[in-house]
């Protein structure tokens, strides 16, 4: 964890903020689904501290697990370009 709290420094409030909430709606996602942080570790083949790690939104996990579990429970996902009025 503490790479995240490094990671974390030199993210914006925004940023960081957009990272919690993916981790949050992943969480509600899995949970809903009846799901255990094991089983979705499981089936995104990762480590069920990554699970953990996402859910919590820590900055420091790779975005391909955290993009990989949201697709898991049917989140999707857009970016938006800086400046938009989207």
């Amino acid at each position: 964890m503490a790479q995240g709290k490094r990671i974390s420094a030199d993210i914006d409030s925004d940023a960081l903020q957009a990272i919690r909430h993916m981790g949050a709606q992943a969480k509600l996602a899995r949970t809903r689904a009846g799901e255990g942080q094991a089983t979705a570790a499981t089936r995104l083949g990762v480590h069920v501290q990554t699970i953990a790690r996402i859910e919590s939104g820590e900055p420091g996990v790779a975005i391909g697990h955290v993009l990989g579990m949201l697709a898991l429970y049917g989140i999707a996902t857009k970016t938006i370009e800086p400046g938009s009025t989207e």
